[in-house]
C-alpha cells in the first residue's frame, strides 16, 4: 500500500530562483520514475541556518510531498545523500 510522505530538503544558497525551481523539477521527475505519485514541491526559500553546515550560513528550503510505497524511500534518498547541493534532508510520513 502507498503511504504519504514529505521530504524536507535544503540546498546550498548559491542557487538562484529558475536554478531551485530546475533542480526541484528534475528530481520530482525522478521520484515519478520510482513510481511515486501525488508529487507536489513548496519552495521554503532561503533562511538563516541556527548553525553552519559545510561552511554555509545560509539554505534554500524545498519540501516535496508525495505518496509512494514504503520500500522505495531508500531508492529516493540515495541520490540525495550524492548531491553536493544537497545540505541534509529529512523524509517523515
Amino acid at each position: 500500500a502507498t503511504k504519504k510522505y514529505e521530504m524536507m530538503i535544503l540546498l546550498t544558497e548559491e542557487f538562484n530562483d529558475s536554478e531551485l525551481k530546475t533542480w526541484a523539477f528534475n528530481y520530482a521527475k525522478a521520484l515519478r520514475k520510482l513510481s511515486a505519485s501525488e508529487i507536489s514541491v513548496i519552495s521554503r526559500g532561503k533562511r538563516d541556518l541556527a548553525y553552519e553546515i559545510n561552511n554555509q550560513k545560509k539554505g534554500n528550503f524545498i519540501q516535496i510531498n508525495f505518496s509512494s510505497m514504503p520500500k522505495y524511500i531508500k531508492e529516493y534518498t540515495k541520490d540525495l545523500k550524492f548531491d553536493s547541493n544537497v545540505l541534509r534532508f529529512l523524509v517523515l510520513n
